[in-house]
């Protein structure tokens, strides 16, 4: 059995933006790796076009761990849906710090055939794998986070 290390949380519809509940991640079967993130609506991606997602989910994760958002599997391949930042890391110190609330992806349909990506509103469109990480023995950061994305580099 894996060890329980996260959970996951929706947050109020005035901080997400959405009107509809979008279910929480949830994996596919128990041999998966990956939690499934739904749309909270439908999505359709011409060639090159970007959509900027609120899935309205916030993540508490113990430290020493990170979330590592990825397209599902079959977009990728199907479509080259590529998420513009790689691959997302959630770090452990997002959930407590004073930040829009909750996890925001942001793809693109990077197809070379034309290719139009339409999802539908509940269908599994990314993926979240929980990994543990380590630090340099001398290692000596105390800073912490207060805002949201790029906001460990801001002063």
């Amino acid at each position: 059995m894996a060890e329980r290390i996260a959970g996951f949380y929706r947050v109020s519809p005035q901080i997400s933006g959405l009107t509809e509940e979008v279910p929480l991640p949830r994996r596919a079967t128990s041999g998966s790796a990956g939690y499934d993130f739904f749309a909270p609506y439908d999505i359709d991606l011409a060639p090159m076009e970007t959509a900027v997602v609120p899935t309205g989910i916030r993540c508490r994760i113990d430290e020493g761990w990170f979330l590592m958002i990825a397209p599902r599997s079959g977009l990728g391949c199907k479509y080259r849906l590529s998420l513009d930042n790689t691959v997302g890391i959630i770090d452990s110190d997002y959930y407590h710090s004073d930040n829009e609330g909750h996890i925001i992806i942001k793809m693109t349909n990077c197809t070379t055939e034309g290719k139009t990506i339409h999802i539908p509103a509940g269908t599994a469109f990314a993926q979240g794998i929980f990994l543990p990480y380590g630090i340099t023995c001398d290692d000596d950061v105390t800073d912490m986070r207060n805002g949201g994305f790029g906001s460990t580099t801001k002063g």
